[in-house]
């Protein structure tokens, strides 16, 4: 496995630090604000962001099913399908309906269940081929699936700034 990727629980350490700064982030908005649009100048809200990063670690979960099934993760195919912004714009519509409170407790509690499922997996797995073939190991997968800017698994810090901006814009 390559330096670069981080052992399990490196991985948990900073989804979960970095989840804390996005919460923080978040906290510092007006209430009011929570489904106003205009999060990094365009139509999301910062509802609609909590909604993406949780589709994100849905996505990591459905991923680690299908690997226990011996199966290619399904993110693939739909990423395949749609391109990175399609799925994302389609998720965000999905959930759009949702209410505010659901969006919140389910992101919370997704993540939660993604940091267990993560606890759970040996490091001889983590440090393996989800399924016979791939040249990528389960870290690699999923810490892409889960990764932006900064590395592996490091999916929230790409929001940050406009968290930041929309906070100063729309204060508690």
């Amino acid at each position: 496995m390559a330096d670069d990727v981080p052992g399990r629980d490196e991985a948990i350490r900073l989804t979960r630090e970095d989840r804390e700064r996005t919460n923080a982030l978040i906290a510092s908005i007006d209430p009011a604000a929570f489904e106003t649009t205009g999060l990094g100048r365009g139509t999301w809200s910062p509802k609609d962001l909590v909604g993406h990063l949780e589709t994100w670690e849905e996505n990591a979960l459905e991923a680690l099913d299908a690997w226990d099934r011996g199966e290619r993760a399904p993110v693939a195919a739909k990423l395949q399908a749609l391109g990175t912004d399609g799925f994302n714009a389609r998720e965000v519509e999905r959930k759009a309906a949702t209410p505010s409170d659901t969006v919140r407790t389910s992101g919370a509690a997704t993540h939660a269940r993604m940091l267990e499922r993560f606890a759970a997996i040996d490091e001889d797995r983590w440090s393996s081929a989800p399924v016979a073939g791939d040249e990528k190991t389960v870290a690699e997968q999923l810490g892409g699936i889960l990764g932006g800017d900064p590395g592996l698994f490091r999916h929230d810090p790409d929001h940050w700034s406009d968290l930041e901006a929309f906070a100063v814009d729309h204060p508690t």
